[in-house]
């Protein structure tokens, strides 16, 4: 019986848990969905790029821990129906009780953020929307688990699963509606080697402008010469080539892109220095396919 009873506890613990990390998640993938279907123009693109990171992970989490939660919770569910440890039964009643303690405290913080957002100028209809949400996601796993602690579900098994499915209906939406707001894996991957092929030209433009530094401002004839014997940064392999060519006011870099660049992701816009061996070394906004980006050597 004592087993049994440390093994329960452990079920216990663990459904406990996984419902307080499904139902984070599953605030940070709504909130995430709310602030990219409503855009904020006062929003910087890395502010942006930040939700559209949130919802993918909450998405993974969802995907893992949510049915973890669903298959522990049946389990504990099925024990506690047919347990007569008394002490078991008090132990589980204690454990509910602690975790709306701390899952509250938790989630009033979450609900300080929001109203602090929206004293800062979020958007009204945001901050209604991630009011809503939070109400009423916190206030049904409140709902459910205080009646838990009461042993209302230990006699309506029907109404427990009913309960759980719908669970499993809104978690399910949410995550298709955050596939729909999000890039595809493929898409994101393009990015990624669109981000890696202007890395290596960056490198290869360095490196060019040491050669520059020690000949007196004369453009290498080729990458072979810039480099001296060093390995060549190379396009990734589904990529075309990079190519380099010397031109009459210094030379081009050129690679192919699977999509135009965000204006907003450079920091800083393109400058045009005068008194620098590249006088527009740091513009790297590109155009989907082939793009060169052309130097002036001075």
């Amino acid at each position: 019986m004592e087993n049994n009873t440390a093994k329960h506890t452990v079920l216990q613990l663990g459904a406990l848990i996984t419902l307080y990390v499904s139902i984070s998640f599953l605030v940070v993938l709504l909130f995430s969905i709310i602030n990219l279907r409503f855009e904020d123009a006062a929003e910087s693109y890395w502010q942006i790029e930040s939700s559209t990171s949130s919802l993918r992970v909450a998405i993974a989490m969802l995907l893992v821990f949510f049915p973890t939660y669903l298959a522990l919770t049946r389990q504990v569910n099925k024990n506690r129906r047919t347990e007569t440890n008394s002490a078991y039964l008090g132990l589980t009643k204690w454990l509910l009780y602690l975790s709306l303690l701390v899952g509250g405290g938790v989630l009033l913080g979450d609900a300080v953020a929001v109203i602090l957002s929206f004293l800062e100028g979020e958007l009204t209809t945001r901050f209604v929307l991630k009011a809503a949400v939070l109400m009423l996601i916190v206030g049904a796993a409140f709902y459910y688990y205080l009646q838990d602690a009461r042993g209302y579900w230990l006699t309506r098994e029907k109404e427990s699963k009913l309960y759980g499915l719908a669970m499993a209906v809104v978690v399910t939406a949410a995550i298709v509606m955050g596939f729909f707001n999000s890039q595809t894996p493929n898409t994101i991957r393009e990015m990624k080697l669109d981000e890696t092929q202007i890395s290596d030209l960056q490198q290869i433009q360095w490196k060019i402008e040491e050669a520059l530094a020690v000949s007196s401002s004369t453009v290498p004839a080729s990458l072979e010469e810039a480099y001296d014997g060093f390995p060549i940064p190379e396009a990734p392999e589904d990529r075309a080539a990079y190519s380099y060519e010397v031109t009459e006011q210094g030379f081009n870099l050129c690679a192919t892109f699977s999509r135009d660049s965000n204006t907003e992701q450079e920091m800083w816009g393109p400058t045009f220095d005068k008194t620098a061996l590249i006088r527009n070394g740091n513009s790297w906004q590109y155009k989907e396919g082939r793009y060169c980006f052309e130097r002036i050597v001075n």
